[in-house]
């Protein structure tokens, strides 16, 4: 019984920490435990913690876990690889010690991009979302290289403080500086377009698709706590850009 839990509460983390809607996350556990013959499973999830309860068929207790969650980024490659193992554990019978070790394997063989992917990635991005607002090819160069920057700024205050609000609004200053900075230069003409670009790679679109598909579900607590986190990130980004725009 200790063992079921375990690996349903591990395959649950690995989808949350790597960017789950919470009613996924419970879905998939729960399909997991009634796999494994458990007669009554109750799963609650929220974006920082996952409690969960079974008991199987010939037992009066239940049996109760607790995890907390801290850490949450984004991998959708994690979340398809946790997803094909619970479709196998639904329809194979497959031994609790071969799911364990495949999660562990998921869990530490597929890393995140490397740093130079992720800005190169933010560059490109920042480049292209300037031309989908309506920018022009002169301003590319420069939404790259602001792009670019202000995410290699973003990723690196993280590591130091851990905060990413602070992060954030450091971030979006950083964006803000440099826009007007290559503007002043010569180097672009359309200052808004530029910083509207750049800005892309940190608007938390995950979080508020997820917020939203949360409230859906019906999982409300899940779905306030997501759409908050997603203002604040907004709000961070704002402030960084307003605080430049604000001393021209």
């Amino acid at each position: 019984m200790a063992d079921i839990l375990d690996v349903c509460i591990f395959a649950g983390e690995l989808m949350l920490k790597n960017g789950a809607e919470t009613y996924r996350v419970e879905d998939t556990v729960t399909r997991m435990a009634r796999s494994y013959h458990m007669a009554r499973v109750n799963v609650y999830v929220t974006p920082t913690a996952i409690i969960m309860t079974m008991r199987g068929e010939e037992e009066i207790v239940d049996h109760t876990e607790l995890l907390r969650i801290t850490d949450r980024t984004t991998d959708l490659h994690k979340l398809s690889l946790v997803n094909e193992v619970s479709r196998q554990v639904a329809s194979h019978d497959i031994p609790l010690e071969i799911v364990k070790q495949k999660l562990q394997d998921i869990n530490q063989s597929t890393p995140i991009y490397p740093y130079w992917v992720q800005l190169l990635a933010a560059a490109l991005g920042s480049g292209c979302f300037m031309i989908l607002f309506n920018g022009t090819w002169r301003d590319f160069l420069p939404a790259f290289i602001v792009g670019g920057g202000g995410y290699a700024v973003f990723l690196k205050v993280q590591q130091l403080v851990n905060v990413k609000f602070f992060s954030e609004v450091l971030a979006s200053f950083v964006i803000g500086l440099a826009a007007v900075f290559l503007i002043a230069i010569g180097l672009g003409k359309e200052l808004d377009k530029i910083i509207i670009g750049s800005v892309m790679p940190l608007v938390p679109g995950m979080a508020i698709t997820n917020a939203v598909r949360d409230l859906m579900a019906g999982h409300l607590v899940s779905g306030v706590s997501r759409g908050v986190e997603a203002l604040l990130t907004a709000a961070a980004i704002g402030s960084g850009i307003a605080v430049v725009l604000t001393f021209l």
